[in-house]
């Protein structure tokens, strides 16, 4: 299973429209930071996207995104769906199922209603082909399995997901601020994973994120061989990160990779 972050920003983006910041201004590449989203591609040739957000059309273009099997969906917050409509040239022959919980799904239909409405489409507009799916349980994509995880992102309930291809493991919690006691219970059965992508925006607080240290301590509690955080706004660079990661490593005296993850990377 190949996972690559195809963004690794919140809800802004970095660099942030307007901001003077040393972080907007860098020249590191890693400081460039699209909205959250991933790509993961199966073993028998599976591909799937988690989350579209608005920059989606780029992010497919340098990951070289030719085809998608099924979208899933964490929540309906701009900065996850409103690249919907750049999956128009991916789905030509057969509908995409775009899997999320009701509430994801009844927003998606609603903000999006001329591509699920009854309303004829003008000739030359065109509009994608979705099949909206409200999800249940796991979800089999060739060999892949999708389970869905409930977050707390303030008081919203929102989705994560867990991919598997057999032992192989890896979760992805974006925007989360609290995971409870079911779903802690739910990912604890399913044991040990090879990466967990957590959002992690901040050092400081916040009341719908996790800050960098509640998502490590989470990610540990959950057990993995790497940890990387995602969802990351403009306050600290991926240098100062590094530093921030490396030092939580050693005060809690482990030895597995954390890192902050950045656009592009390849797991």
């Amino acid at each position: 299973m190949k996972i690559t972050v195809l963004g690794s920003g919140t809800s802004h983006g970095v660099p942030v429209l307007g901001c003077p910041c040393p972080v907007c201004n860098s020249s590191d590449p890693r400081d460039k930071r699209m909205r959250a989203s991933v790509y993961i591609e199966g073993p028998r040739g599976e591909k799937a996207l988690i989350d579209a957000g608005p920059e989606f059309r780029l992010q497919a273009l340098r990951a070289g995104i030719s085809a998608l099997d099924a979208l899933f969906l964490t929540h309906s917050h701009a900065d996850h769906i409103h690249g919907l409509d750049d999956l128009r040239p991916l789905n030509r022959e057969n509908p995409i199922p775009v899997y999320g919980n009701k509430e994801t799904i009844v927003e998606m239909i609603e903000r999006f209603s001329y591509v699920f409405g009854s309303k004829p489409t003008q000739r030359g507009g065109g509009k994608p082909k979705l099949k909206p799916v409200v999800v249940e349980g796991p979800v089999e994509i060739g060999g892949l399995v999708f389970t869905p995880v409930q977050v707390k992102h303030g008081i919203l309930d929102i989705l994560g997901w867990e991919v598997r291809d057999g032992d192989s493991g890896v979760l992805y919690l974006t925007d989360a601020s609290a995971i409870p006691p079911a779903s802690l219970a739910q990912l604890k059965k399913t044991g040990r994973r090879r990466a967990i992508i957590i959002g992690g925006l901040r050092t400081r607080p916040h009341e719908t994120h996790f800050n960098f240290e509640e998502a490590l301590d989470t990610a540990l509690g959950l057990g993995a061989e790497r940890i990387y955080l995602t969802h990351i706004c403009h306050e600290h660079s991926h240098a100062e990160i590094e530093e921030i990661c490396r030092n939580f490593r050693e005060s809690r005296r482990i030895k597995i990779d954390i890192h902050p993850a950045w656009d592009g990377l390849v797991l």
